[in-house]
């Protein structure tokens, strides 16, 4: 079981163990928000509530601009496993600009390509194929991205993690 860590301000910092979550909340560190009901904890000196969403009492104070690290899974998840030139079903990436032309490993230029895709345009870039690309690649900045472990939230955590409006 997993919970949602909440900065002293709301906002969603990370995804730990109800294990790590127990233990900030018996020391102090953070209060619980909602509950895993059902699924009590039993240790030798009673019963916990299985904490979903804890709130840190202090706040942290994070690095500006969090960068999300670029990795082929996270540009196939970007790119939906769609081609970003035929939109069929992707199964690798493609350098926009080919790394044999000074292309960067980066989220502007990158995307996730099917395979027929990749092999016919090689070393080209889109222009000379003739292809445009579906959308404008780049970095995401959903906080799916940024809190590990979001991507797979739980229910309960929906109001936490919904932008503000």
């Amino acid at each position: 079981m997993r919970t949602l860590v909440l900065n002293a301000g709301y906002e969603p910092l990370a995804v730990v163990s109800f294990k790590r979550a127990l233990v900030l909340v018996m020391n102090q560190k953070a209060s619980i928000v909602e509950v895993d009901a059902g699924h009590p904890v039993w240790g030798s000196s009673g019963v916990y509530d299985r904490p979903s969403v804890i709130l840190l009492s202090r706040y942290v104070r994070l690095p500006r601009g969090r960068a999300v690290p670029v990795s082929r899974r996270g540009v196939l998840r970007r790119d939906a496993h769609r081609c970003g030139y035929c939109g069929k079903t992707a199964t690798t990436i493609d350098h926009v600009l080919p790394r044999s032309r000074g292309g960067a490993d980066s989220w502007e230029n990158l995307v996730a390509c099917c395979l027929r895709c990749n092999n016919l345009k090689s070393d080209r870039t889109p222009t000379e194929m003739g292809w445009k690309l579906r959308s404008d690649p780049r970095m995401p900045h959903d906080v799916s991205w940024i809190v590990r472990g979001v991507e797979s939230a739980l229910p309960q955590w929906e109001d936490y993690l919904a932008p503000a409006a």
